[in-house]
């Protein structure tokens, strides 16, 4: 059976970013013109065109592929009984990608673009933002779940640039600990901040410092700790 023209252009659509992934990892970015890829995938420089419209949704579409990858590993990492030592875990995974795609890794992240990114790195954002939930639900988190994330985000990508400028025979390893160990004693606490995680807990803890508050009126305070006894008791 001769396939159909969807499953030619899916079939064009993968050589094509085979080629721009392979020579990205030979030769960088400037390795990968749409002369040399449509070459390398065997294919003519219309259908390139036709498929990505030009060199920058090539690119484009690399630095998606490379997420989705990235993504992968990143999902496959079962939760353990304790959500900090996931996310030194899910640090450790992010610059270790980083430093095994050179190329692709400063594709990803060396040239950010204002309101420009991929399904795939949003999704990467969104386990991020998971494994900050997680602590947040443990009642360890100092600050709150947003900017939490924001900086573990900033701090990961900005390591893995840094060593990668290094040359490979002086790279510092230890750097890497050292980012990671800064921003989790920033954004964490080793005692829970209520005794009891969940709902419940923190419904107490709260409802316990509530008269502490200048930021609400007698009015509010009374119709937030209403709120706040009956989610106790549901949640028990």
């Amino acid at each position: 059976m001769t396939p159909g023209p969807s499953a030619t252009a899916d079939t064009n659509r993968d050589r094509i970013l085979a080629a721009a992934m392979r020579l990205l990892a030979e030769g960088g970015r400037e390795a990968v013109s749409t002369r040399a890829v449509s070459a390398a995938a065997g294919v003519q420089a219309p259908t390139l065109y036709r498929l990505f419209g030009d060199k920058q949704g090539l690119l484009d579409a690399v630095a998606a592929h490379g997420f989705a990858t990235y993504l992968s590993s990143k999902v496959a990492l079962a939760p353990s009984a304790d959500p900090v030592e996931d996310l030194r875990a899910g640090w450790d995974l992010h610059v270790g990608f980083g430093l095994a795609n050179p190329a692709l890794y400063s594709l990803m992240y060396g040239d950010p673009r204002p309101g420009a990114s991929s399904p795939a790195a949003r999704a990467a954002i969104e386990v991020l933002a998971g494994h900050v939930r997680r602590i947040a639900e443990a009642g360890r988190l100092r600050v709150d779940e947003q900017r939490a994330a924001h900086l573990v985000h900033a701090a990961g990508g900005g390591t893995a640039l840094a060593l990668l400028a290094m040359p490979e025979d002086r790279r510092d390893l230890g750097l890497s600990v050292l980012a990671r160990e800064a921003v989790i004693t920033a954004i964490t606490t080793d005692t829970p901040a209520v005794a009891e995680p969940g709902p419940a807990g923190a419904a107490v803890a709260l409802r316990a410092a509530l008269p502490q508050t200048s930021a609400l009126t007698a009015n509010e305070r009374a119709l937030l700790a209403e709120w706040l006894d009956r989610i106790a008791a549901r949640a028990r």
